[in-house]
This record gives structure tokens, C-alpha cells and sequence, in this order.
């Protein structure tokens, strides 16, 4: 985890991050200043094309409204002609000279068909409809929102007329008026592109559309609206969810409305519109510029810092032959720190050589030192030895011999160190084993066959520890020799065993000895002293069916291998 949050501190405090940001914050002003320019253009373009769509509208609804006025003339022309054999065939003659219509019509006083100039779809309620009701009341025209039937295979709207005497209700001549009809063209100059148009009456219904998907619920309040004021827009969804703008204008009595829809575009599509706009041209500089301070900053900064880095990893793997050739076609101050930075490897190889011979020096000092102390320590177990071999009595000797046990251990710790790959630490092991056979043949107090075997795992310890360890086994050899080994001679177990945190040194015999046998004396008050030395305790047990074992557990040192 901590790792990880150093590469991010790493990747945001970067210098390309660093440039990022500095550029970034001195090109921003220009940049909010392109976004509100392009955000007032975008207005003022969509207060434009609202206004197109208001006007569009009105024009539409103008056209439209003298198209109807121009039918209601015909019907009237055609009326007192509309009856007999002859009705449908003139009806249909009218309606092949004269485009835009999908049918003429006349009913009867019981909204039933007198002739038409086309099929006429079946309507049993025809006399009963809204449109035929206020006819008959006496209104000389009206345009059917909801004429109860569809007149026509396309978009269309039925206008009829009363007929007959101002007195008398004969019925009705209609005409079916297609919206191309109308002149309600969705491709004119004065409508933007993909803009629909429908009718809808005063109770937002839309009753014909050139798509009806193009259309959404119109807001409360649009018919006051279009009234008072002869248009109205807004913008809403379609039936569908998208944007559209929309307006609208009275058609016949304010009943009927001629509506427009177009395609309402965002900010994000009039900028993809208007390549040019104030929009994308900051947008693109504020890019640009930023592509080009992390070009410069890879190519003039970056990479000879990379490469520089490599450089020093292998400097810190301790390969300082390598040069930083390559720096030679940076910029002034990439060289200059290159420069330093061999220099540096340089001054370092030279210190390492004079570490590395003043090291060399000390060590065969500190072996010389170690050889010697050895070579004194064998003199005075020489003269022991001579003084030991002069004296009569046998607890003298005994104790002689004891002594020069103890500084032949001394001596084989220094032979060890000087003659050992570390002159810091001792492997364990071969130490004992050498130990053992060396205190086993300077025995001089008897001359039987004596066995041993050492069992011992491998550990390295430095001095301070081995010391003690080494006396304790002296003195526990040299009880054993004393008390164990007779003419007979015997067997000697020395064992050293790591058990995770503690370790054990046991040496046993299988003499007649026992527990009772060493006493209060010097031997087992060393041997105690050496196991607090150690921070260790130290035990006597008695062995089944003869023998001795003196087990000395401590805290397991520090287990390392040789020569590290």
C-alpha cells in the first residue's frame, strides 16, 4: 500500500505534471473566454432559428389559411351544382383539375353522402360529429379537427361549408385538403433542417402531421399565447425524448393551428456543426499547447533524466565503469549534471580502492594479532605443561592440567578466527569437533581408548559468544575425563542442536560417574557461570543405566551463514 502511494505521489509531482498544470492555468483564461464567446453565439444562433420557426410559422399558417378560404369559395361554387346523376362526375372533374385535394364532398342534411369525387369512408356518426353539429347551428364554415374518419391515405384535413338557403340546412360540401395541399412544404428556405409540420386544435390534439414522432405535448397556455399574439414557441421534447423547438399559429378561427417542430441542437452539436466556432479554436490551441510542452519536456527534460536514472541504478549496484556517454547530446545543464555525476563515480571508485587496501590492511593486521595472541597462549601451555610434568603432587597436576585445558580453548578460538574467511565469526560445528580432539589427546592423565562422536549443527557466532561456549565445554570434557573414563576407556557424545529460538550443548559420558561427583567445586561454578553468561541454565542429568550428561541451553544466537 505504501508503495503504491509513492508511485502516485511520484506520478502527480512529476514534471510533466508540473508543465501540465503551469500551461494549463495560463492558457485557461483564453479558454473560458472561447467557451462563453461560443455559449453566446449558441444563443444568439437559437434565438435566431426560433425566430425563422416563429416566422415560418406564421407564413405557413397564412398560406395555409388561403387555402382553406380559396376551398370554402369552391364549395360554394360547387354547391348548387352538387346534386343529381351528375354530382360525382363534376365533383371528380373539379377535384383531377385542381392538385391538392383528396376529395370533394357533399352530405345530405343526415350526414350521409350525396356524391363524391372519391371513396368516402363509412361514418354511421357522421350527423352526430362536433364539426356537422355547428354547421347545422348555423356556422357558415368550419375545418374538422376531428371529423370522426379518415378521409385520406395521408396527412389531410376535412373544411366544409353549410349548404342551403341561411334559413335551411341542406347539409354540407367538404373538401379533404392534404397538407401538401396547405403548402405546408417542410423544405423551404424558411425552416431549418428536418423540421415537421401538423395541425392541432384548441385541445392539443395534433389531427394531422407530416411526422407524428416529431411532436410532444405542447405547455398549458400556448393557445392564449398564439392568440394574443398571433405566434408561439417553445422548446420541449418529442414523442421520442429529443430537444425540438416548436411554434405556432392560428389557422381558422382559432380553433385550428398550424405547428412546427425542428431539431433543437445542443451546444456540444452547434460546435460540431460550426467547425470553426469560437469553441473549438481555443479548445484546439489549449491542445496544442499542451501537446507541445510535454513533447518539449519529453524530448529536452525527461528522458536524459531517465537516462540518468538507469545511469545511477547501476552506479548504486557498484559498476562505476559505466559513463554517461550518451549525455553528451543534451542540453547544457543535462551535461553538466552528467558531468557531476561521473565525477562523482569516479571519486567514488578511488575512495572504494583506498577503503578496499586499508580494509586488506586491517585484516591481516587483525590476523597477525589473532596468530600471535595464539602463539602466546601455546607458550604458556607449554611452560603448564613443563611445570605440570615437574610437579609430584597429583591434585597440583590435576589442577595444572585443568588450566592448560582452558587456554588451549583461548588458543583454538584465535586459531580459529585468523585461519577462518571472517575474522568476525566462527562456524560452530568443525570448532567443536576440533575442540574435542584436541582436549581428548592432550590428556596426559590417562591412557585409555576413549570414543567420541560429535553430533553438531551448523552455526556461525562471533567470539564474544563462542568464548563462552568453548569453556563450558572444556570443563564438561574434562570432568567427563576425570570422572568417567577409566582404565576401561569409554564414550564421549558431544551434541549442539538449534531448535528455532534456542539451541542446546550436551556432552555425556557413559561412565560410572554421577551428578554427585563434580561437586561444589571450580568446575561446576564455571559452568554455571559461563550458562548466565550465555542467559542460558545449565543441567546434570544422570543417564539409564550408567553416565553423565550436561545439557547447557541459551537463546539461539544469530544464525548466519560463513563469510557473510
Amino acid at each position: 500500500m505504501n508503495a503504491l502511494a509513492g508511485r502516485a505521489t511520484r506520478a502527480i509531482t512529476s514534471i510533466r505534471v508540473r508543465l501540465a498544470v503551469a500551461l494549463s492555468v495560463a492558457l485557461l483564461p483564453v479558454l473560458v473566454l472561447g467557451v462563453m464567446q461560443s455559449i453566446f453565439a449558441f444563443r444568439a444562433e437559437a434565438d435566431s432559428r426560433r425566430q425563422s420557426l416563429e416566422l415560418a410559422a406564421g407564413r405557413s399558417a397564412a398560406i395555409a389559411r388561403a387555402r382553406i378560404e380559396a376551398a370554402g369559395v369552391l364549395l360554394q361554387t360547387l354547391g348548387p351544382g352538387s346534386v343529381g346523376l351528375e354530382c360525382a362526375q363534376r365533383l371528380a372533374d373539379v377535384r383531377a383539375r385542381l392538385p391538392g385535394y383528396a376529395n370533394l364532398i357533399r352530405f345530405d342534411a343526415h350526414g350521409r353522402v350525396a356524391c363524391a369525387a372519391a371513396t368516402t369512408p363509412l361514418d354511421v356518426q357522421r350527423g352526430a360529429r362536433p364539426w356537422f353539429q355547428a354547421l347545422r347551428g348555423g356556422q357558415a364554415m368550419v375545418v374538422a379537427s376531428a371529423p370522426g374518419a379518415a378521409y385520406a391515405n395521408e396527412p389531410a384535413v376535412l373544411a366544409a361549408i353549410r349548404a342551403g338557403p341561411p334559413d335551411q340546412f341542406e347539409g354540407a360540401m367538404a373538401a379533404v385538403l392534404t397538407l401538401q395541399g396547405l403548402k405546408l412544404e417542410t423544405a423551404n428556405r424558411f425552416l431549418p433542417q428536418g423540421a415537421e409540420v401538423a395541425l392541432v386544435d384548441s385541445h392539443d390534439q395534433i389531427f394531422a402531421a407530416t411526422q407524428p414522432q416529431a411532436f410532444g405535448a405542447p405547455p398549458r397556455g400556448w393557445r392564449d399565447v398564439a392568440v394574443k399574439r398571433g405566434a408561439a414557441i417553445w422548446n420541449g421534447p418529442d414523442a421520442q425524448g429529443r430537444p425540438r423547438s416548436y411554434s405556432v399559429a392560428p389557422l381558422v378561427n382559432n380553433d385550428v393551428f398550424v405547428l412546427l417542430s425542428a431539431p433543437a441542437p445542443g451546444l456540444l452539436s452547434w460546435a460540431w456543426i460550426n467547425p470553426i466556432s469560437r469553441l473549438l479554436l481555443p479548445l484546439l490551441a489549449f491542445v496544442l499547447g499542451l501537446a507541445a510542452v510535454w513533447y518539449a519536456a519529453e524530448r529536452g527534460v525527461i528522458r536524459w533524466i531517465v537516462y540518468l536514472q538507469r545511469v545511477a541504478a547501476i552506479y548504486a549496484r557498484g559498476r562505476f565503469t559505466v559513463r554517461p556517454l550518451q549525455a553528451e547530446r543534451a542540453p547544457p545543464e543535462i551535461r553538466e549534471l552528467a558531468a557531476t555525476l561521473d565525477a562523482m563515480a569516479g571519486a567514488i571508485v578511488a575512495r572504494d580502492a583506498s577503503l578496499m587496501d586499508s580494509l586488506a590492511e586491517k585484516d591481516a593486521l587483525m590476523r597477525e594479532i589473532h596468530h600471535r595472541v595464539k602463539n602466546n597462549l601455546q607458550i604458556i601451555t607449554s611452560l603448564l605443561n613443563m611445570q605440570q610434568r615437574a610437579l609430584a603432587d597429583p591434585a597440583a597436576k590435576a589442577a595444572m592440567n585443568d588450566t592448560r585445558q582452558r587456554i588451549t580453548a583461548l588458543a583454538q578460538i584465535y586459531r580459529a578466527l585468523y585461519q577462518g574467511p571472517d575474522l568476525k565469526r566462527v562456524d560452530l560445528r568443525p570448532f567443536l569437533e576440533e575442540l574435542t580432539a584436541q582436549l581428548l589427546a592432550n590428556d596426559m592423565t590417562s591412557t585409555a581408548l576413549v570414543r567420541t562422536e560429535v553430533h553438531a549443527d551448523p552455526l556461525v557466532i562471533d567470539p564474544d559468544r563462542l568464548a563462552p561456549i568453548a569453556l563450558f565445554a572444556v570443563e564438561a570434557i574434562t570432568n567427563a575425563q576425570k570422572h568417567a573414563f577409566g582404565p576401561q576407556g569409554g564414550t564421549l557424545e558431544v551434541g549442539f542442536h538449534v531448535r528455532g529460538e534456542e539451541a542446546e550443548l550436551s556432552i555425556g559420558d557413559d561412565g560410572p560417574g554421577a551428578a554427585e561427583s563434580l561437586g561444589g567445586g571450580v568446575g561446576r561454578t564455571l559452568m554455571t557461570a559461563f550458562a548466565r553468561q550465555l542467559r542460558g541454565k545449565v543441567t546434570f542429568e544422570t543417564r539409564d543405566p550408567r553416565g553423565l550428561t550436561v545439557r547447557l541451553v541459551f537463546p539461539t544466537p544469530q544464525v548466519m551463514a560463513p563469510g557473510t
